[in-house]
Formats: C-alpha cells, sequence, structure tokens
C-alpha cells in the first residue's frame, strides 16, 4: 500500500527543512524526501581531513531570518552562533585594509589610501543601511505576481508604500542600486582602489559578471539586508559548522512528529487531471501527498521531475530561458597553523581582525581581469578570493592548535572551453588558488596539510545546483522579486497544482535565509485554509 502524507517535501536542504518544519508544527503529517545519504543540502559541515571538520559549501552566518530561528526555535534545538568582531580585512599588495564596525577606526583606515574616500565612507555606510533593512522587509514577504488578483494589488500597493516612506534622495539612490553595476556606484562614491575592491567583490559573489555589469549593485544589496540576533550587517558562525543550522531545523521538525528519508532520489511527481498526487523514487517506491514542495533548482522541478510541455507556453518559454551560473568554485583547507600574512601584525589586534572575512580583492580591475580569463580561458588566473578561518573562534573544527580554513573563489566557468572537463583539471586550479594566497602568506603553502575541493561541476553534481550556480539561479534584473523564478509566478505556486517552489529559486534567492522556505509554507497552509486552487 502507497504510504500517504499532507504534504512531502522534496530536499533537505535547509529550506525545504525549514518549510517542512512549519507545515509540521501546522499538524500537517509531512515526509522530506532526500536523494543524498546526508541532510542539510549547501548546509552542510563534514569532517574533510582526518579531524578536520568544516563547512562544505555555505560558511557564514547573516541573512538567516530571525523569524525562522526564533519560531523554530532553532537554539533550543541545537543552534548557536558564534558572533565575529565584525569587519573585512583585504589583503592588497604589500599592504592591507581593515574595516571594522566602529566608523571613526574605519575612516582612518580608509585615510592611509584616500582622505576624500575617508570623508565619504559614513555617508555611504549610512546608505546602504537604510538600504539594508528596506530590502530585508521587501525580502521577508511574499512577492506580487503580474497581473494576479486583489490580494497581489495590496501586497504591490504595500511595497510601493515602503518605498515611498524613503526620503526622497533614498529612493533615487535605491533606484540606482536596483539597475547601475557595482563598478558605476562606486565610482560615484570613491576614488581610491581598496576600498573599491572590498565593496566590489560584495557585487559579483556567486555571480558571473565584471564589476561594470548592469545589475550587480544589487548583489551588494543582497549581502547588506542580514542580521544576527538583530545586528543588522552582522556575520557569525555556526558552532560545529553550517550543518548545525539544517541538523537544528531537522530537530524542529522531526519534534513536530516530520519524518526525514535519505537516499530517496525523487525520479517524478505524480499527476491527475493536471494536480499533484505524489511522488516516484528513481528505486520505484512511491509516496502519496496532494501537497509536494520542492527545495530544487526550477529547471530541475521542471525538466527532470515535471515535463515542461505540460505548463503553459509562456511559462515553458521563461523557464526555458531562466540563467544559471554562479562561476564559483569552493574549497576547505586544513592548517597545521595560521597563515601568516606579511603585511599583518599578527598580534592581538591582527588576530581579531581574522576572525572576519579576509578577502584578496584589491581593486575594481582586478575583478574585471578575472571575469576576463574565465571569458576566454574558464577560470582566473588570479581569483577573487574571499577566506575566512572559523577556528579561531571555534574550536571544535580542527586538532588543538591546527586550524581549517573556507575559500570561496570567483571566476571559474561551469563550461571549460575546448571540450575540457572540471575533473581533469580542479587539482591544478586548486593549486593556483593556493599560490594566489601564498602571494601574501607566504607560510601558507606549507601549513595546507588536506584540501577539499568543490568546482562548479562538483557543486552541480553533488547538490543538483544546475550550473554550480550557489543561488539557483542569477539575481539578475530579470530574476528577482516578482520575476523569480518568472513572471506570474512568485507567489510560490507553480503551474501544476498542488506543487510549489520552497527554494533558492523563488524569492529571494540565495544564501542561507530560510525565507523562501518559511514563506511556501505560509502560502500552503493559506491555500489549505481557503479551499484555494491555482487555475493554469
Amino acid at each position: 500500500m502507497t504510504p500517504q502524507y499532507d504534504a512531502i517535501v522534496i530536499g533537505a536542504g535547509h529550506n525545504g527543512l525549514t518549510c517542512a518544519a512549519y507545515l509540521a508544527k501546522a499538524k500537517l503529517k509531512v515526509l522530506v524526501l532526500e536523494r543524498r545519504s546526508v541532510i542539510g543540502g549547501a548546509t552542510l559541515t563534514e569532517e574533510f581531513h582526518p579531524g578536520f571538520r568544516n563547512s562544505v559549501f555555505s560558511y557564514l552566518v547573516s541573512l538567516l531570518d530571525r523569524r525562522v530561528t526564533q519560531e523554530l526555535e532553532l537554539h533550543r534545538h541545537g543552534l548557536e552562533l558564534l558572533h565575529r568582531p565584525g569587519g573585512s580585512l583585504s589583503l592588497l599588495p604589500g599592504d592591507h585594509m581593515y574595516l571594522p564596525r566602529d566608523t571613526a577606526r574605519a575612516q582612518e583606515a580608509i585615510a592611509r589610501f584616500s582622505k576624500a574616500d575617508a570623508e565619504a565612507y559614513p555617508a555611504f555606510e549610512a546608505m546602504l543601511g537604510d538600504m539594508g533593512e528596506l530590502v530585508r522587509e521587501i525580502a521577508r514577504d511574499v512577492p506580487p505576481n503580474f497581473a494576479g488578483g486583489w490580494s497581489d494589488i495590496w501586497r504591490l500597493l504595500g511595497k510601493a508604500n515602503s518605498f515611498r516612506k524613503l526620503s526622497a534622495e533614498r529612493q533615487l539612490e535605491l533606484t540606482e542600486l536596483m539597475t547601475m553595476s557595482i563598478g558605476d556606484v562606486l565610482d560615484r562614491w570613491f576614488e581610491s582602489d581598496p576600498i573599491k575592491g572590498l565593496y566590489g567583490f560584495e557585487g559579483i559573489i556567486g555571480n558571473y559578471a565584471d564589476a561594470y555589469t548592469p545589475g550587480t549593485a544589487y548583489v551588494l544589496l543582497h549581502h547588506v539586508f542580514g542580521e544576527v540576533d538583530g545586528r543588522t550587517g552582522a556575520w557569525a558562525y555556526a558552532r560545529g559548522g553550517m550543518g548545525s543550522i539544517s541538523e537544528a531545523m531537522a530537530n524542529a521538525f522531526r519534534a513536530a512528529g516530520g519524518a526525514i528519508l535519505t537516499d530517496a532520489s525523487v525520479a517524478e511527481i505524480k499527476r491527475e487531471s493536471g494536480r499533484a498526487t505524489g511522488v516516484v523514487l528513481h528505486d520505484g517506491r512511491e509516496f502519496s501527498a496532494g501537497i509536494v514542495a520542492a527545495n530544487t533548482h526550477p529547471k530541475v522541478l521542471f525538466g527532470q521531475l515535471i515535463d515542461p510541455a505540460e505548463t503553459p507556453p509562456q511559462f515553458r518559454q521563461r523557464i526555458d530561458g531562466y540563467r544559471s551560473e554562479s562561476a564559483t568554485f569552493r574549497m576547505n583547507v586544513a592548517l597545521s597553523e595560521l597563515p601568516r600574512f606579511e603585511s599583518l601584525d599578527h598580534d592581538e589586534r591582527g588576530l581579531a581582525a581574522m576572525q572576519n572575512t579576509i578577502d584578496i580583492c584589491p581593486s575594481l580591475a582586478y575583478i574585471n581581469a578575472a571575469y576576463d580569463d574565465a571569458k576566454h580561458q574558464g577560470w582566473a588566473k588570479k581569483p577573487v578570493i574571499s577566506m575566512c578561518i572559523p577556528t579561531l573562534l571555534d574550536d571544535s573544527l580542527a586538532p588543538e592548535g591546527c586550524h581549517v580554513m573556507s575559500l570561496f573563489c570567483q571566476h571559474f566557468r561551469r563550461e571549460l572551453p575546448d571540450g575540457r572537463s572540471w575533473d581533469e583539471v580542479r587539482e591544478e586550479v586548486a593549486d593556483q588558488i593556493i599560490d594566489t594566497v601564498a602571494a601574501y602568506a607566504p607560510n601558507f603553502r606549507t601549513a595546507v596539510v588536506g584540501r577539499q575541493i568543490n568546482s562548479p561541476l562538483d557543486i552541480e553534481r553533488k547538490l543538483n545546483m544546475l550550473g554550480g550556480d550557489i543561488f539557483h539561479g542569477k539575481l539578475s534584473l530579470n530574476q528577482i522579486f516578482a520575476l523569480r523564478p518568472v513572471g506570474g509566478y512568485a507567489d510560490h505556486r507553480m503551474p501544476v497544482e498542488g506543487v510549489y517552489l520552497c527554494g533558492s529559486g523563488a524569492h529571494p534567492g540565495g544564501g542561507v535565509s530560510g525565507i523562501p522556505g518559511r514563506n511556501a509554507a505560509m502560502t500552503i497552509l493559506k491555500d489549505q485554509r481557503r479551499g484555494r486552487r491555482r487555475q493554469v
């Protein structure tokens, strides 16, 4: 007899677990199916070298929505956040720039390179703070659908009212940030390379683009709307790695009566008369449910699990054109000692700076060179690199006296020229990344005793993120807000009745926020109460 559930969630990544936990708390009988043998998706901790553990893919906490943390009681279920001092450390040729959270001290650091930039910095920081609060408000809600009903019109008017509350100058700045390149925005505010490089990286992180690609300024906004325990713009580590987030979510889900099945790869979403009735696994097992929430890439949902030919022509056309490539290469390294960056004093103040993000992105020209290299040869000769050393705050991840480091690197194309495969070149490229870091810390190469490599192909294969896209699709202007994943379907309801999208392919996009999962669950529960069905 086919097991019966009220709802099935495909994918035990953090958004799938979030969605499932809310549904289970609402007394629905819920099953989560995960194709891998471990839960967590990109929110995962693994031992990658004997005695060394680290977050495999995602590696920092900031966008995790406070409502999700509180409503699912994640701290009670095992989540502990370790607050970083705050700020960013940017490595420069023969020098460095550390911007702490304290504005006056940050101005002192910037003034070494430009007094004019130091004077402009407080206004720039205030502008980003205001924009971050607005973007957070927009990100937390289900966006309206174009050509929707009255509820969509009211939601759209509500967003317009939030925009109206901004000053005239802030309204203009927001419009510019939503449409301009990160390079053009930074050129307007600053004159020196170090400050432009530091903020320029935020516009291309997980985004295959150069610094002057229109729309990259929005990606900066996407990374500043976060908060940690109410502190806007703060970042933290999860003790035990990012896998502790998914474990806490799974604990909350199980406590509400939910069930998780691993090694359960879904082959197809079953349908009758245009409505979902359950799923079939690749091993032949079947499970029934009138609700199926997919924590998958949109083109996996409509391409692998549902034939796009069964959807409306306009939807099919747009989903076919959905763009997905983040040009990301992800590494973890096990270290016998801390890297000793030549330009940094390794005293108490220097170690405090290293507890934060450490970037190699000295200028906008550096970003553009990395992009051009990737465009022509497949990967950057001198990549943009963002590094974190979580063991400076969490000694549970490595043996005493040793450390782990996360390296998030751009730009690396999913498809290489001349038919080459990442399986052929991944070790060579990893060596090149290590050489790039060693140019700033000569002891780094010999300090590396183990490493874990995830090329764009590895990311695609392991996580089913097409194009190796860590955001489940580019955060371009035609793939955000009411256009994510495509116009007319931004409210999580897909063009097959009973099917919902609950992953990062839905608004507000990528990052460990839990917002797509929560909002999808709220939409499902609303439909349950109203007996609503989408008319296709």
